[in-house]
């Protein structure tokens, strides 16, 4: 990638209510590459757009997502958008195709940490019907969620995200390891955590170099003064204006 591209977080977390088809039909109106969003398992098996395992933060609904049919989902409201419901992973991907984007995909784990049992094959499932597979950078904090989906193949890339005590612990040698033993081209970091050395050693291992957290001036910055391959940011705006 000759410049670092722009991932509209969430839609654009900062400006619009996130995950949903409102924010993110506003993001894609702008020039950004790609469009970040979240997904979790319904009850009966469905990919859907949230960030967290419940409901009660963004939605005037409570208790687990996994515990709610996708038709219930839609049921529920999403605060700030004037009654839109949780969406599917295929709702948001038709938007993205629509628009010649990029999807970048994050597939969530459950409430107790752990990687939903076939979460990998549902999100191919609508990614293919829908010819997306190519243009979607599959990501997880799980690795052997991003092991599944290097194994499957066929994404833009796989991305392996790492919390800061993982990366703290390990280190820039050891986290490269761990991303290219699971099948990841790319890892992914808060921009705070990185560093040119950091994305030196990166780089020098074969991997691409993405950060989230790129959500004022100073932090946009320091993503693209690093050469990072993507910076996911709650304001894409501001992003494309600070963009060299």
């Amino acid at each position: 990638m000759a410049r670092t591209e722009i991932a509209s977080h969430r839609g654009g977390a900062f400006l619009w209510p996130e995950n949903s088809l409102f924010a993110f039909r506003q993001a894609l109106a702008l020039p950004a590459e790609q469009l970040e969003l979240d997904v979790h398992l319904s009850a009966d098996g469905e990919a859907v757009v949230i960030h967290d395992h419940t409901l009660d933060r963004t939605t005037d609904g409570s208790g687990s997502v996994r515990a709610r049919s996708m038709a219930d989902l839609r049921r529920v409201r999403l605060r700030g958008t004037g009654g839109e419901g949780v969406p599917s992973l295929a709702d948001a991907a038709v938007l993205v195709r629509d628009a010649g984007r990029v999807l970048r995909l994050e597939i969530k784990a459950d409430g107790e940490g752990r990687p939903y049992p076939g979460v990998v094959p549902a999100c191919l499932a609508v990614l293919d019907r829908l010819n997306m597979r190519a243009r979607t950078v599959l990501m997880s904090f799980q690795p052997v969620t991003v092991a599944e989906a290097a194994a499957a193949g066929g994404f833009r890339r796989t991305v392996l995200l790492l919390d800061s005590r993982p990366w703290r612990g390990m280190g820039a040698v050891s986290a490269a390891g761990l991303a290219r033993a699971c099948g990841a081209e790319e890892i992914g970091l808060h921009v705070g955590e990185l560093d040119p050395a950091a994305v030196a050693t990166f780089r020098a291992a074969g991997l691409g170099v993405g950060a989230w957290g790129a959500n004022h001036e100073r932090s946009i910055r320091a993503g693209f003064d690093l050469g990072l391959d993507a910076i996911a940011t709650d304001d894409p705006p501001l992003a494309l204006r600070l963009r060299p």
